[in-house]
């Protein structure tokens, strides 16, 4: 009966967290050009923003350092909907560098990256 009530309560302060991080009204604002900024990813590794895997990445000469990816500003440069609905974005990085050295433009599921925290309006 403990562990009921106790997952309860947890699933309504998880909903009532997500329901004050304001993400669904910044998805429907979002268009080329926009300021984002990466923030950290809820798992070990990013989810939602396709970045390319460790092993690709040190294959073409890069550093796959994900770390260093959190706080870094980019820019929307295109927004397109996918057939099942969901917007997915390119982004670019705003100081004219690479990602990883070797990616000037990576994609990003854009509602469940602001959900999970992984991309943050600026």
């Amino acid at each position: 009966m403990k562990k009921i009530i106790f997952a309860v309560l947890f699933t309504v302060g998880i909903l009532s967290i997500n329901a004050q991080s304001g993400g669904p009204e910044v998805l429907k604002e979002v268009k080329a050009g926009d300021m984002l900024q990466i923030g950290s990813p809820d798992a070990p590794s990013f989810r939602h923003i396709d970045f390319p895997r460790a092993n690709t990445i040190i294959k073409n000469g890069g550093i796959a350092n994900y770390k260093k990816m959190e706080g870094v500003k980019v820019v929307v440069t295109a927004v397109k909907e996918k057939k099942d609905g969901t917007l997915q974005v390119k982004i670019k990085r705003t100081d004219g560098g690479r990602f990883f050295g070797i990616h000037s433009v990576v994609s990003a599921d854009l509602k469940d990256a602001l959900e999970s925290g992984e991309l943050k309006g600026i």
